[in-house]
C-alpha cells in the first residue's frame, strides 16, 4: 500500500484574499477552484510548485470556533515549510512582494532558514536544505 499526504489544510477567512496572497504575492498555483454545495463552500488547492507534492487547500472558516484558529492552527509554532532549491533568489522575491519576515535568514546544520508570517499571521519557515 502506497501512503502519502496529498493536501494540508489552511483555515482562511476568505477564499479570494487568501488566494489573492499565496497565488499574488508568493507565486503559488491555483490548482483547483470549484464550488460545492451549500453556503459558498469551495474546493480551493493551491501548489507552491510545478511539481506534485503536498498541496495546500483552502477552507473557509465555519463558525467561532474555527474563525478562532485562523493565523493561529499551531499556537504560535512555525506551521508550514516551503522548500527551494535557490534561498537568496527567493527570499529576495518575497520581500520585494512585501512578505513579513519575523526572522531573518539563518544558516543551519541542515540548510538556510528564514520565518516569515501569512496574510493570516500564519509561521512559514522558508528553508532551503542543505
Amino acid at each position: 500500500m502506497t501512503l502519502r499526504i496529498s493536501n494540508v489544510s489552511l483555515v482562511v477567512r476568505d477564499y479570494d484574499e487568501a488566494i489573492s496572497f499565496y497565488v499574488g504575492r508568493l507565486g503559488f498555483t491555483l490548482v483547483e477552484d470549484k464550488a460545492l454545495p451549500g453556503d459558498g463552500k469551495r474546493w480551493v488547492v493551491l501548489r507552491p510548485g510545478v511539481e506534485e507534492g503536498v498541496n495546500l487547500l483552502l477552507a473557509r472558516a465555519n463558525g467561532s470556533e474555527q474563525e478562532a484558529a485562523i493565523g493561529n492552527q499551531t499556537g504560535g509554532r512555525v506551521f508550514l515549510f516551503l522548500q527551494t532549491d535557490d534561498f537568496a533568489r527567493d527570499h529576495a522575491r518575497f520581500q520585494a512582494a512585501g512578505i513579513d519576515f519575523v526572522r531573518p535568514p539563518q544558516r543551519h546544520p541542515y540548510g538556510m532558514v528564514a520565518v516569515f508570517r501569512d496574510l493570516y499571521g500564519n509561521l512559514w519557515d522558508l528553508v532551503e536544505y542543505f
